[in-house]
């Protein structure tokens, strides 16, 4: 039954984009972990290193949904290949910015945002063209193989990353991040995807689009839930963010070590969301999609609150990787819920909603709680947003319970004919 989770490598097209988007988040990876260890070394400031965090997120929250427009107006394909040159562009100034060693912190939180920028347009062309990829029993093992792959990059990027900033050469991250982009570009040339439908309708203006996403997330009770459930974990972000964003000031500023702990954290909840990603079909066809991904929803807070606890690097190494397991579970459970329910026309658009619902709240929390942990530090505020997080999850539990029923599996609602 475990090898089910790796049946979509089967279809040609997905193991070519898999295993190119493997080797790209190795790279982004290392730029992250160096990006954020340059940063908290200057400046040994947790608002800083939160700024730099929100800066490659933030555009996620604020253009996903005007790249879920573009996804399904525009050949996916393409439009991929475009933006994800751009991104190489933005990774290889901030390798220059590095090398010479005096660009200010600002500067690079700019170059960060237009990265972030280029990745917020391109990211739902990737999510809305997996279900062209591999048949649709096997989409929940593709969506769940695409966050094995990302966190794999998690995994093995910090360990380069923390092995490139021991020997003293920040700038080489960077650089490697702008060349493995160039493995994407190569996949997608080679990719073979069904002609996209001709618009039967004139082209119209992005809002109008956006909006009419909008009204289909909201009518579809599975996406409408999904997207509720996302936010909710993500507004709790804004005091429970050190488990991503934060790690370099966990590492340096409470745990008092370097760039080896920044790395050994950030590769801990990279190892747990992989092997959490690859139990998720399997757990799923064993018990039940929608109970997996409701035990998800207690048992992330529930870890997170043990990684506060966490008195050493060792135990907090230890409550990542568990961390990592589940936080990958609630994303990728949700994910599926969309995936599935969305009308494939529409697609783009709702998936570019859930991405907003949390790429917008998420890193306004990164600088809320750098401020914060600041004053009051960041043990306190990890423990305090693991219990909020368990407290309004069984409030929504007893209170709503219909929110959860909708995450079962549905055909996709027919779209009206008028709908663009």
């Amino acid at each position: 039954m475990a090898l089910s989770s790796f049946r979509p490598l089967r279809s040609r097209n997905f193991a070519l984009v898999w295993s190119a988007a493997l080797v790209s988040n190795v790279g982004s990876w290392m730029q992250t972990v160096a990006l954020g260890f340059v940063i908290t070394a200057r400046t040994h400031n947790p608002l800083w290193t939160g700024l730099v965090a929100a800066a490659a997120f933030l555009p996620m929250g604020l253009l996903a949904p005007v790249g879920g427009a573009l996804a399904d107006r525009l050949d996916r394909r393409r439009w991929l290949i475009v933006t994800t040159v751009a991104e190489s562009c933005f990774a290889a100034v901030l390798a220059l910015l590095a090398a010479t060693g005096h660009a200010p912190p600002v500067v690079l939180v700019v170059v960060a945002f237009l990265g972030g920028t280029a990745a917020a347009v391109g990211f739902p062309a990737y999510q809305a063209m997996l279900p062209d990829l591999v048949p649709r029993d096997d989409l929940l093992a593709a969506v769940s193989l695409s966050s094995a792959q990302f966190n794999l990059g998690r995994v093995i990027g910090p360990a380069l990353a923390g092995l490139v900033l021991v020997l003293g050469s920040d700038a080489w991250a960077f650089a490697v991040n702008a060349a493995s982009f160039g493995a994407v570009v190569l996949a997608l040339v080679f990719v073979r995807l069904p002609a996209p439908k001709p618009p039967t309708l004139p082209v119209e203006r992005i809002v109008r689009r956006i909006v009419a996403g909008a009204k289909v997330a909201a009518s579809e009770p599975g996406c409408r839930s999904a997207i509720l459930l996302v936010a909710v974990v993500a507004v709790v972000a804004l005091v429970g963010s050190p488990f991503i964003g934060l790690v370099p000031a966990v590492a340096i500023d409470r745990l008092h070590r370097g760039a080896a702990a920044t790395s050994a954290l950030v590769t801990g909840q990279g190892i747990g969301a992989v092997a959490g990603a690859l139990a998720l079909a399997p757990l799923a066809r064993a018990w039940g999609r929608r109970r997996l991904l409701i035990a998800a929803l207690f048992a992330f807070p529930t870890a997170i609150v043990l990684y506060g606890l966490a008195p050493s690097l060792v135990t907090a190494t230890l409550a990542i990787v568990v961390i990592g397991a589940f936080y990958i579970g609630v994303l990728t459970g949700l994910n599926t819920v969309v995936q599935l329910r969305a009308p494939e026309r529409a697609r783009g658009r709702v998936l570019g909603l859930y991405m907003m619902a949390l790429g917008t709240i998420y890193p306004i929390g990164l600088i809320i709680q750098g401020a914060i942990a600041g004053a009051v530090g960041i043990r306190l505020v990890t423990i305090a947003s693991g219990a909020l997080l368990i407290l309004i999850m069984a409030g929504l539990l007893g209170l709503r319970p219909e929110i959860f029923h909708a995450l079962e599996d549905e055909e996709p609602v027919p779209l009206a004919p008028a709908l663009p």
